[in-house]
């Protein structure tokens, strides 16, 4: 028998394409798997705050006392990161069956990574007696593997430019795509306040529940806590999430809009949801690791979300200097990307990233220094997000504070062994 390890350098090797978009051979293996999840599904799509939108309903609902099963990719350092059944993460030895029940079931079918890795987990949570299923889509919706599944709820939250070779080059086009989760007669949640009209007449066309934010549900806020409102019920006093960054009461409203829609099967009381909202955890979204300098990890990786990681690190207030870990794909728009942020940035350790796809770390610089105007930044090289990381806490001073983005990579590269905690050399000097 295969270890988990193992089938994943298998998958790796099956197809010639990373990605090949397309429901056909996933929909053939899935039969001949005889694969149902037998239990409400929540789908969730969108580019930016799909993670932290399944960390929220699986929250709230295991305080419930619901058993819940999440899907979710990429992963940070951990394969196993990818499936979560009452909370947890099923041992690498449970991954491998499911990959050999797979494996049987494909014959000839050719399978990418993703989908065989998708239908591998599907597979697990079909087998796993839960009440729920909360579904993160990969890449775009409508052919993603995990769009194979009927969603009894689906959410999209935000929408912006990402993937674009793949998704189209607009909003109105890659909001169509997201688009594809949407089931004829079921609802749909739009965490984006500003929608792609293409999504809410996709939704019209389908018969389809539509609940946008503004009309069908809104939240407020003060300094201290904050409120939202929806379809006949009210949540006032509410906690914020412990998920940093303004951009969360977004997600956690969409959230909330989620729950109500599948309040006749999944009944939760209030007290479920402050609990919830209060004890979520998502490693790498602007997570802030306290220390002598701060440590700012965020998988931020498209202008949206660099944007938003902006805003959110000005909030911070004051701090002398501040260093960044920088290492992304050489897909991305890294002039938009870098734009948002430059002004934030006091030195700069690029970094390369171990798989083909990525920038070196001297392609990142070279895009850099096309943009920069200032002439008091450092800059380097490194080979990797471990070493860049090692250089900028020899450089940094206690009150300064440490930024790691650009991909799962990049923050990934540096979580291998738990989150550091930093103590700057000046200190003991």
């Amino acid at each position: 028998m295969k270890t988990l390890s193992e089938w994943l350098a298998h998958c790796e090797s099956l197809h010639p394409h990373a990605i090949d978009m397309g429901l056909d051979r996933v929909r053939l293996v899935a039969q001949k798997l005889q694969l149902a999840l037998k239990v409400p599904v929540i789908t969730v799509a969108g580019t930016n705050g799909k993670g932290s939108t399944c960390a929220m309903l699986e929250a709230i609902y295991l305080q419930a006392g619901y058993k819940t099963g999440v899907y979710t990719s990429p992963h940070l350092v951990h394969f196993e990161e990818r499936c979560r059944l009452q909370g947890e993460s099923p041992s690498a030895a449970v991954f491998a069956n499911a990959f050999e029940q797979v494996e049987k079931a494909r014959g000839e079918i050719s399978l990418t990574y993703f989908e065989f890795s998708t239908l591998a987990i599907l597979k697990m949570m079909a087998d796993a007696n839960l009440d729920v299923a909360i579904l993160e889509v990969g890449l775009g919706g409508r052919l993603d593997a995990v769009n194979l599944v009927d969603a009894d709820c689906a959410i999209i939250t935000s929408i912006d430019l990402d993937h674009t070779a793949l998704l189209g080059n607009d909003r109105e086009t890659i909001g169509f795509e997201k688009a594809g989760i949407v089931r004829s007669g079921k609802s749909v949640v739009l965490s984006d306040p500003v929608p792609p009209n293409s999504i809410i007449q996709h939704a019209k066309d389908l018969g389809s529940d539509l609940w946008l934010m503004g009309r069908d549900f809104n939240f407020s806020g003060d300094p201290l806590q904050w409120s939202w409102a929806g379809r006949g019920r009210r949540y006032s006093g509410l906690a914020y999430p412990a998920l940093r960054g303004a951009n969360q009461l977004l997600n956690a409203s969409g959230v909330l809009a989620a729950l109500e829609i599948m309040r006749p099967q999944l009944p939760v009381t209030a007290q479920a949801i402050r609990n919830g909202l209060a004890m979520v955890e998502l490693t790498g979204r602007f997570q802030i690791v306290p220390g002598e300098p701060v440590l700012v990890l965020d998988v931020a990786h498209n202008p949206h979300s660099v944007a938003a990681l902006a805003a959110n690190l000005d909030a911070m207030g004051f701090y002398p200097c501040t260093h960044a870990v920088f290492g992304a794909m050489a897909d991305k728009d890294l002039a938009s990307m870098l734009q948002k942020i430059l002004p934030m940035v006091d030195a700069w350790y690029f970094t390369d990233l171990p798989l083909p796809r990525a920038s070196t770390a001297a392609q990142l610089e070279d895009a850099w220094r096309q943009m920069n105007t200032r002439q008091d930044v450092k800059t380097s090289q490194h080979i990797s997000p471990q070493k860049a990381l090692e250089a900028a806490i020899t450089e940094a001073r206690p009150a300064d504070r440490i930024l790691v983005f650009g991909s799962f990579y990049t923050v990934g590269g540096i979580l291998h062994n738990g989150i550091p905690k930093l103590h700057a050399k000046h200190l003991s000097n």
